[in-house]
């Protein structure tokens, strides 16, 4: 039997950012990831915006860990030669809108701390981006794009040079639980640990249980895309979103360009009971007009292809509710750590949700 002081399990850029975060001088860590790759599901299966932190009530963690996130972000970026563009969004007002719905947004922004937002005209809309319709947008000049299996791969280089063991295609498959460790087993051994922190995304759930952590589920949310083609991805040069519905977490379909030149449209949200059904019963492409030329009138049929899907960890099935961040010591079982229910925008916040959680992992381990 194997002996560290902490585990951590998920390996994607959660995990990765907790792997980097808790890793000390003389503290063993080790990560176990369930697939032979890092990274390989809900990470690298987005729309890879770095968001400003607009869309989340003032006091969330949702709200809080997206704006230092977002800068801590940029700063890895440019520090490891991840690909990203901070190239700002834009959050337009549609024929069928309600204007004032920006000014709610504006000021649901400015209470996290997002200083930076400006109600525009389609003046200023035209020139940004002469082929979006809009009457008027919200201007996010803190939004960027950034590649994420580049900024998975950064994050595991970084543990890595920590001394993290990384272990992949390794599932934890049951625990145990004393006063003082947990025990973790895995196909190929059981290793006891100090802490457990569950980073485990779409199979949070699954390893709380194990572990004998709180209960709770995680449901499955699909998201699919489809792709500009052709000249037509020359319409657009940053994220243009539409103004969102009141109630509910869906940010609806949006056109997101690529650091690699790609322009993604979506995605949808569907919620099912797989976790790893990506690709059954997938919406046809025309179902992406409709939603496209909202944003961008002069797109045609033959503009668009089907493009990839993901699959979101909600903590919530119900989509006109706000679901936070799970992220705490477990009440029943404190030497676990909950990472939890990290959807959007749980891509911009990993820095930031791992240094929450290596403060957490710190009292476990003083």
């Amino acid at each position: 039997m194997e002996e560290v002081d902490l585990i951590i399990v998920g390996g994607g850029v959660v995990g990765l950012a907790c792997a980097r975060a808790t890793a000390r001088a003389g503290r063993t860590v080790c990560l176990l990831e369930r697939h032979p790759r890092f990274g390989t599901e809900t990470s690298t299966h987005n729309s890879g915006v770095i968001h400003a932190g607009i869309y989340y009530p003032a006091g969330s963690l949702k709200g809080r860990l997206c704006v230092d996130g977002r800068d801590a972000l940029y700063r890895f970026c440019a520090t490891h030669d991840v690909p990203y563009r901070r190239c700002g969004k834009l959050i337009v007002v549609g024929p069928a809108d309600d204007a004032t719905g920006l000014d709610r947004l504006l000021a649901r922004g400015r209470a996290n701390g997002v200083d930076d937002l400006e109600i525009v005209d389609r003046d200023f809309v035209r020139r940004l981006e002469p082929h979006v319709a809009a009457r008027s947008a919200l201007w996010s000049p803190s939004t960027g794009i950034v590649e994420a299996e580049a900024l998975v791969r950064a994050l595991h280089r970084d543990a890595a040079d920590r001394d993290v063991i990384m272990l992949p295609a390794m599932p934890l498959v049951g625990g145990d639980a004393s006063a003082d460790r947990l025990e973790a087993r895995t196909p190929a051994e059981t290793i006891r640990a100090r802490a457990v922190i569950n980073a485990a995304g779409l199979h949070a759930d699954e390893v709380s249980a194990l572990l004998g952590g709180r209960s709770f589920r995680i449901h499955p949310c699909r998201g699919e895309y489809a792709e500009l083609v052709g000249q037509s991805r020359r319409l657009v040069n940053r994220p243009v979103y539409p103004l969102p519905a009141p109630a509910g977490e869906h940010l609806g379909v949006h056109v997101t360009p690529t650091t690699w030149g790609s322009v993604m449209v979506g995605p949808t949200a569907r919620y099912q009971d797989a976790k790893d059904d990506h690709e059954g019963d997938r919406l046809p492409v025309d179902a992406f007009i409709a939603p496209t030329r909202v944003l961008l009138p002069s797109v045609a049929p033959g503009d668009l292809r089907l493009g990839s899907t993901g699959i979101r960890p909600k903590l919530s099935r119900d989509a006109a509710a706000f679901s936070d961040f799970l992220i705490e010591r477990d009440p029943g079982q404190p030497r676990l750590i909950q990472v939890a229910g990290i959807d959007s925008p749980g891509l911009t916040a990993c820095l930031s949700i791992a240094r929450l959680v290596a403060e957490l992992a710190d009292e476990v381990l003083s």
